[in-house]
């Protein structure tokens, strides 16, 4: 759709996968053990749902460049989420970001409501959809980031 906005593809690999899995105590075999995880019908490890979704931030910095006016974002929450397919090692992503709404009605404030989908690259199901909120604040940003 003409409305969306894109990122750039990101790999999902077993070793970013087993960093997640460190980092978060998450070692379920179906995604840190190729070999037992071979066995099931995925036929091979996957990404964990919550790897999928930690990578939108970086995916919406990438597709949506901060405007100099916004100081800083943050995640607000979702009202709507869903892991659609699972993603094996290896995969690519992306997301589209569409706009909802924004709600300027607090001065000094933009609370943003996206739909977002992430696709995997040759996938016939989206891995995940959402209904993400988002604030920017506006000010001065030094650094241009949104940080």
């Amino acid at each position: 759709m003409s409305d969306e906005a894109f990122s750039r593809w990101f790999e999902v690999d077993q070793t970013r996968i087993d960093a997640f899995a460190a980092t978060t105590d998450d070692a379920q075999f179906i995604h840190t053990d190729p070999a037992r995880a071979a066995q099931t019908p995925f036929g091979g490890t996957i990404a964990h749902g919550f790897l999928t979704l930690s990578l939108l931030s970086a995916m919406y910095i990438d597709a949506l460049p901060t405007p100099p006016s916004v100081a800083h974002s943050i995640n607000y929450g979702f009202d709507k989420l869903r892991f659609m397919a699972p993603v094996p090692a290896g995969s690519h992503l992306r997301s589209a970001f569409r706009l909802i709404r924004a709600d300027t009605s607090v001065p000094g404030q933009i609370s943003n409501t996206w739909a977002v989908r992430v696709e995997i690259k040759g996938g016939a199901k989206p891995a995940l959809m959402a209904r993400w909120l988002t604030r920017q604040y506006l000010g001065e940003n030094p650094a241009g980031d949104g940080a």
